[in-house]
């Protein structure tokens, strides 16, 4: 079995981006239509704010592997340094900011989405700057539990701030 390229990362980097991005938006427009909403709730300013920190990390660090002829351990350690600064945004906020009337479950399902989307990240670069090409695997989760906690934010930034 060969280590896999950058290049065949092309298309999963590309969508990643695309599908990020394309959530991104939706945040923004459930910020401009419930903002009055969204800003009178203690607690969702933080959550609105770290959606989008989640979601635009994910667009630069995927765009980032879309960059030719970047070499994997320069990669890595754009990776690294990016996904450590998305975990450190998103853990803060979650050890600063915990929703009134949250359970203690509720409060670890959030925290793990958000770890979920940052450490894998950090892992990717760390596995790409020892020289292993495998490490973009690490990649998966990352998007994924971005795309999924975008998704969640998105839903109650629009539609459970109404009811």
């Amino acid at each position: 079995m060969t280590a896999p390229s950058l290049e065949s990362w092309a298309n999963f980097l590309a969508a990643a981006t695309g599908a990020a991005a394309t959530l991104s938006g939706l945040v923004f427009i459930a910020l401009s239509i419930n903002l009055a909403r969204i800003v009178a709730t203690p607690h969702l300013p933080g959550r609105a704010a770290e959606t989008l920190v989640l979601l635009i990390g994910t667009v630069i660090l995927c765009a980032i592997g879309l960059v030719p002829g970047e070499s994997l351990p320069v990669l890595g350690a754009q990776y690294l340094v990016l996904g450590f600064l998305l975990w450190l945004t998103i853990t803060f906020r979650h050890l600063r900011m915990r929703s009134p009337g949250q359970s203690a479950r509720r409060a670890a399902l959030v925290g793990a989405l958000g770890q979920g989307a940052s450490l894998p990240f950090i892992a990717a670069g760390a596995s790409l700057m020892a020289g292993h090409a495998g490490g973009l695997y690490w990649l998966v989760p990352g998007v994924a539990f971005a795309l999924v906690a975008g998704v969640l934010n998105a839903w109650v930034l629009l539609v459970e701030i109404v009811r």
